[in-house]
This record gives C-alpha cells, structure tokens and sequence, in this order.
C-alpha cells in the first residue's frame, strides 16, 4: 500500500509540473529571446517605403538583440500575401509583421481572407507616420482647398482625381474628400504611384491624393502644387501647407507603418520587442533618415496601437460601404 500512496503521489506530483509547464513556457522563451534568427515579413517589393521602413527596424534589433532579423519581402494583393504568412505562423515572436494602412483597409474589401487581421495579429510598436497630400496641376486655376471644392462645385463630374489604386488609402481619401466637401470628381485609379505622379505632372489628370515622400520631389520642383496634407495638423516638412482638417473637421488620412505579430505570441516577447523599435526610432540617425522621407517617428503602446487599428478599420469600412467600392 506504501509503495501505491508513493506511485500515485510521483503521479501527481509530475502531473502537476506538467500542467504548470505551459504557463511558464512563454516566460522562459522571452527570457531566452531570440535564441535564432527571426523574420519582418514585408507585402511590397524592395526598396520603397515599407521595405525601407522594416529595414531600419531588422538592423536595429540585429545589433541590439544579437539575432538576425532578415527582412522576407512577399508582395502582392495590397499586403494580404505577408499578412496571411504571419497571421499563421507560430506565435513565438520570430516572424515579424511590416503592417501598413491597407491592413485596416482590406477587410470591407476582400471577403475570403483567411486571416482576421484584428483577431488573428498582436500589434507591436509603430516605426514611421506620413500625411496624403492633395495636389494639383499648375494649370488647374485653384490655389487652395476651398477653391478646389468651388471649382470641383462648378464644374461637377469633370475634374480627375487620381489615386495609386482602387481600394487604396489614396483611393479612400479622395472619396472621403468628396464626401465631406459634397463634390462630384472623377476617380481615375493607377496601378502605384509613379504612373499616377507621371500622369499627373504630363496633365493626364489634374488632382490626386498621393503619399507625400513620393511626391515631395515634384512638390520642392514647382512641378505639383500641394493644397494640403491629411494628417489632422500641419506637416513639419509643409509647415506652410494646411491640413485637410482645418476645412473639414476630424479629416485625417495617413499613412503608416507598423510592426506587428501572430495573436498568441508571449506578451514579454511583444513587450521586449515594442522597447526595442521605439529606441530606434528615438536614434537620431534612424529620425534624420525617417525626416529624409517626409515622415515621422511613431512611438505609441502595443495597447495604444490595437486601439488605433480597430478605430481605423471602423472609420474606412464606413467610407468603403457609402461609396460603394469594390476591387476587381
């Protein structure tokens, strides 16, 4: 009898130690994290913005956490191809997330995701924020926002705005633009930025919303003439330029990059990593290359990011459903 009181007391006992095991799991893995490389998977291509963006981020926390962080470009289907890769990795903090404003966007768009972005995906820290700019031609005779909405009033149905895709924050916030002020343009999509741009300065078409860091070249040449930035304050690289939201109460429409991460990782892995990208983006060296961009330094709370990403998807769901915008 003593023996079986022992036996089932060495059960329990190691019962017990592995029902804890799962609990401390996570904790020893963010004491030890990264004991390997690790990845920023990135939907676009490399060399622009997103890229750029995540690539700061990868050599910081290389340096700084003594692991690689390779960056795993995977473009396609406005970021839903990188999205879906990391929404269904583990969720041990070594597949990464390069997030952008489309994630917010896509789902009152597509309909057979197979990922939940705010259920399936755990923010992590910001990198970099950037406004739209509303620009025109030179011979478009309107020098401000409110001429443009008069001139857009007088003439309606006949004046392009452009945007780099349908379905786009460009896109977005030409028929927020519209919708607010009560105008009828014509939307003309492009397939990215550049052919927009190139259009736009050959006269193709005569407005457009368009990130500002691909146009500020155009704009400091005299090539586009900006009438206003869409962050809900003025720009510090347009400090003369006024925002949208100075004419339309709360119009705001930026662009953004984030990192993010599979739901369930640990949130001392999520924690340790937010520490890490927010010293970066306090470097003066990563801030001056962000300024160089036209942008700024996003340092906010994975908490404070989860929130901004529910409110956003809120906020273009409804613009998506009033005009009525569907992708091919």
């Amino acid at each position: 009898m003593g023996r079986r009181k022992l036996a089932r007391r060495q059960f329990l006992h190691g019962a017990a130690s592995a029902l804890a095991l799962p609990a401390l799991m996570p904790v020893a893995r963010a004491d030890s994290y990264p004991s390997r490389s690790a990845r920023i998977v990135v939907g676009f291509p490399p060399g622009g913005p997103t890229d750029i963006g995540a690539r700061f981020v990868g050599q910081w926390l290389s340096e700084k956490l003594g692991q690689p962080f390779v960056i795993d470009n995977r473009p396609g289907a406005a970021n839903n191809i990188a999205t879906e890769a990391v929404a269904h990795a583990p969720p041990d903090g070594y597949t990464l997330l390069a997030a952008v404003g489309s994630n917010t966007i896509n789902p009152a768009l597509y309909h057979d995701l197979n990922f939940n972005f705010i259920r399936d995906i755990a923010m992590v820290a910001g990198v970099y924020q950037s406004p739209l700019v509303l620009e025109v031609i030179d011979s478009l005779p309107v020098h401000s926002v409110p001429e443009l909405i008069a001139y857009a009033k007088a003439n309606p149905g006949k004046v392009t705005l452009a945007s780099f895709g349908t379905g786009t924050v460009s896109h977005l916030a030409g028929e927020f633009f519209k919708m607010s002020a009560g105008i009828d343009m014509v939307h003309v999509p492009y397939r990215g930025s550049a052919p927009m741009v190139t259009d736009l300065i050959g006269g193709q078409v005569q407005a457009a919303f368009d990130n500002l860091p691909a146009s500020m070249p155009y704009i400091k040449d005299g090539k586009l003439r900006v009438l206003g930035v869409t962050s809900t304050g003025r720009w510090p690289t347009l400090a003369g330029t006024p925002a949208l939201a100075d004419y339309m109460p709360g119009f705001e429409a930026s662009t953004w990059i984030a990192i993010a991460t599979p739901k369930q990782t640990p949130p001392e892995v999520i924690e340790k990593l937010s520490k890490e990208i927010n010293a970066a983006i306090a470097d003066p060296t990563i801030v001056a290359r962000i300024a160089d961009l036209g942008c700024v330094p996003w340092p906010i709370s994975p908490a404070d990011l989860d929130k901004f990403i529910v409110e956003q998807t809120e906020k273009w769901n409804k613009v998506i459903r009033a005009a009525n915008i569907k992708v091919e």
